[in-house]
């Protein structure tokens, strides 16, 4: 894995590669790095597709918190 100084390089790197019109696929479980940097988020549970869009789609799909997070039951 990366340290904390290697993740924000890595981040500014693919940040610049995009910006310049360059496509990058990115697959990554460090999800705030991910989050910061996406432009568009494919989630994937067991190889199947669970959920696609903006990060903030993503961080507010219900299902995508249920398969990462966890749900608490009262």
């Amino acid at each position: 894995g990366l340290d904390g100084s290697e993740t924000h390089a890595m981040s500014q790197l693919i940040r610049e590669l995009a910006d310049a019109g360059i496509a990058v696929l990115l697959v990554e479980h460090d999800m705030s790095m991910v989050m910061s940097i996406a432009d568009q988020i494919v989630v994937l549970e067991e190889g199947k597709k669970l959920a696609e869009g903006t990060p903030e789609e993503i961080g507010n799909d219900a299902t995508v918190v249920d398969a990462y997070l966890g749900v608490v039951h009262a």
